[in-house]
C-alpha cells in the first residue's frame, strides 16, 4: 500500500496560516485532504443548515485555489472512525495533521475514539494548537503571554506541492443527493464564506469601518456596519486570530481611529480567553459554571420559549434581533446579551432550553465562547454581575430612530416613533385615528418588565449568597479560569 500523510480539515477551512498544511508539505509523504460531513454531528441540536452551507461553500473555495496545485479537499459524508478505517484499508498512513478542536462533548469524545484507533494503528497524529488556545493547563498563570507570543510569531508561507497531492474515491463515503442539494443554496443574506471574503471584510474594516467601531459597537443597525463582522470567518477558520492581529497592527491607520482598533483586538483576544475557558471544561454547555446554582428551577412554558423564538414577545427590540437573526446570523454583542437576558431573566426560561436555538441561528457559532457567555448573561457563574436588560431602555438609547425595529418588525412600520418603543401604550381608537391597520397582529408583551425583573434579581441574588454558590466561587477564582475540574 502507498504510503501517505492526512490532513483533516475542521473548523480550519483556508489554505494559508495553517499549520496541518506547513507540516504535510515538510514531510516527504504525499498526502491527501479529508472534511467529514459527520451524521452524528449533523443531527446534534447545534447544527444548523447555515453552518453547514458555510463549511461547504468555503471548501468550495479552498479547492478552487488547491486546483491550481493539484490538490483537493474530499469531502466525506460519514462518522469520522468508520472513514479513518476504510482510509487504512487503502493507504499506509503515516501520520495525521490537524488542529486541536476546541468543541461540545461530542466532538471530544469522538477525538478520543479516533485517537485511539490511530495508535492501535501506530499512525502518529499530530494536533497543532489552534488560536493560542492550549490544552493541559490548570490555571491561567503565564497564559496572557503565551497568547501573545503566538500571535506575534511569524506566519509560515506554505508553498503546495503538486508532486505530493494524492486523490480518492470516496464512492463509499459520498453525500446523499438530497443532502447535497441543500448545501449548495446559499442564501444571499448570509455573510458569504471563504478566505477571499474574509480578507475583503477585514480591509475593509481597517480602511473604514472601523472608524466609527467604538461609537457604534452598542446600536443594532449601525454595527452591521461598522464592526469587524468577520466572527464566521474565525468560527470556521476562514482566516486565523494570528492573522487578524498582525493585520491590524502592521496597519496604518489615522490618529483619530487608533483607539477603534485597540479596542476591537482586546476583544479577539476575550475571545480566546472564553475559548480557553471551554477548553478546560466542554462541560459548560450543559451543566452550570457554579453547581451552587444546580438547585434552580427555572419555568417550563412552552408558549413563552416560542414567541422568544419567533420574535413575538411583544417586546419590538426583542423580537427585531430574534428576527434578525433567523434572517442573516448575525447581531452585535450587547444585542445577543439582551435576548438571552430577556430570556432567562424575565421569562425565567432554562439557559439550556436557549443555547442550542441560538448556536443554530448565529452563523459564527463557536462553542468555546458561546456557551460560557451564555451562562455568564444568564446570571449563574456566581462571580459575574447579573446583568438584566431593559429592552425599552435599550431601544430607545441604542435604536432611538426605531430605523432597527421597522426593518425587522413590518407590523409597526405605520406606528409613530413616540410609540414604537412600546407599542402596547396605543390604544385601538388612536390607531383607528392613526390610521393603522386593526389587522396587525403583532402581539401585547407577554410578560410584565418589572414585575418579572424584580423576581429574576429575588431569586438569583438569593442564590449567590449561599453557601454552596460561594464555595463554587473560591474554586472558580482559584483555578484562575474555570471549575478546578480538569476535563481535558
Amino acid at each position: 500500500m502507498e504510503k501517505i500523510n492526512l490532513v483533516w480539515l475542521k473548523r480550519d477551512l483556508r489554505t494559508e496560516d495553517h499549520e496541518p498544511f506547513f507540516l504535510a508539505e515538510k514531510s516527504p509523504l504525499p498526502y491527501l485532504i479529508v472534511f467529514f460531513f459527520e451524521p452524528s454531528l449533523l443531527t446534534y441540536p447545534d447544527t444548523s443548515l447555515r453552518h453547514l452551507q458555510f463549511q461547504y461553500h468555503s471548501i468550495l473555495k479552498m479547492n478552487v485555489k488547491l486546483s491550481k496545485f493539484g490538490h483537493k479537499v474530499q469531502v466525506f459524508y460519514g462518522e469520522a472512525l468508520d472513514i479513518f478505517q476504510k482510509l487504512t484499508k487503502s493507504f499506509h498512513i503515516e501520520t495525521v495533521f490537524s488542529y486541536r478542536e476546541t468543541g461540545i462533548q461530542v466532538t471530544f469524545d469522538r477525538d478520543k475514539e479516533v485517537k485511539k484507533f490511530l495508535s492501535l494503528h501506530n499512525i502518529k497524529w499530530i494536533e497543532c494548537k489552534r488560536d493560542g488556545i492550549l490544552r493541559g493547563i490548570k490555571t491561567r498563570d503565564g497564559w496572557d503571554d503565551a497568547w501573545e507570543k503566538y500571535v506575534s510569531s511569524s506566519i509560515p508561507t506554505i508553498s503546495f506541492s503538486p508532486s505530493k497531492a494524492i486523490l480518492y474515491d470516496n464512492t463509499n463515503f459520498h453525500i446523499p443527493d438530497d443532502f447535497l442539494s441543500s448545501l449548495k443554496d446559499y442564501p444571499k443574506q448570509f455573510q458569504p464564506p471563504g478566505e477571499l471574503m474574509a480578507k475583503k471584510y477585514l480591509d475593509s474594516f481597517i480602511l473604514e469601518r472601523g472608524f466609527t467601531y467604538n461609537k457604534h459597537i452598542s446600536k443594532p443597525l449601525e454595527s452591521r456596519r461598522s464592526c469587524g463582522r468577520i466572527s464566521p470567518y474565525l468560527a470556521w477558520g476562514n482566516m486565523s486570530v494570528r492573522q487578524v492581529v498582525q493585520f491590524i497592527r502592521n496597519s496604518e491607520v489615522p490618529p483619530f481611529a487608533k483607539r477603534n482598533f485597540t479596542s476591537f483586538l482586546q476583544r479577539v483576544k476575550w475571545r480566546s480567553h472564553f475559548m480557553q475557558k471551554f477548553e478546560l471544561d466542554c462541560g459548560y454547555e450543559t451543566k452550570f459554571l457554579n453547581r451552587g446554582f444546580d438547585s434552580l428551577e427555572y419555568n417550563k412554558n412552552e408558549s413563552h420559549l416560542e414567541a422568544w423564538k419567533e420574535g413575538m414577545t411583544g417586546f419590538p427590540l426583542v423580537d427585531a434581533c430574534m428576527r434578525c437573526l433567523q434572517q442573516t446570523g448575525w447581531i452585535n454583542f450587547r444585542m445577543r446579551a439582551m435576548v438571552v437576558s430577556f430570556a432567562t431573566h424575565n421569562l425565567f426560561i432554562d439557559w439550556r432550553d436557549i443555547s442550542h436555538h441560538l448556536a443554530c441561528l448565529f452563523l459564527d457559532y463557536e462553542p468555546g465562547i458561546h456557551y460560557p457567555q451564555i451562562q455568564m448573561q444568564a446570571g449563574t457563574t456566581g462571580i459575574n454581575t447579573i446583568r438584566i436588560y431593559n429592552p425599552e431602555k435599550q431601544s430607545l438609547d441604542q435604536d432611538p430612530n426605531a430605523n432597527f425595529i421597522r426593518t425587522y418588525i413590518p407590523e409597526l412600520s405605520n406606528y409613530p416613533l413616540s410609540y414604537i418603543h412600546s407599542p402596547q401604550s396605543l390604544s385601538e381608537m388612536e390607531k383607528i385615528l392613526m390610521g393603522i391597520p386593526l389587522s396587525s397582529n403583532y402581539p401585547p408583551p407577554i410578560v410584565s418588565m418589572s414585575e418579572s425583573s424584580k423576581k429574576a434579581k429575588e431569586i438569583l441574588y438569593k442564590l449567590r449568597k449561599s453557601d454552596s454558590v460561594k464555595l463554587e466561587n473560591k474554586k472558580i477564582l482559584q483555578s484562575g479560569m474555570t471549575r478546578s475540574k480538569i476535563k481535558r
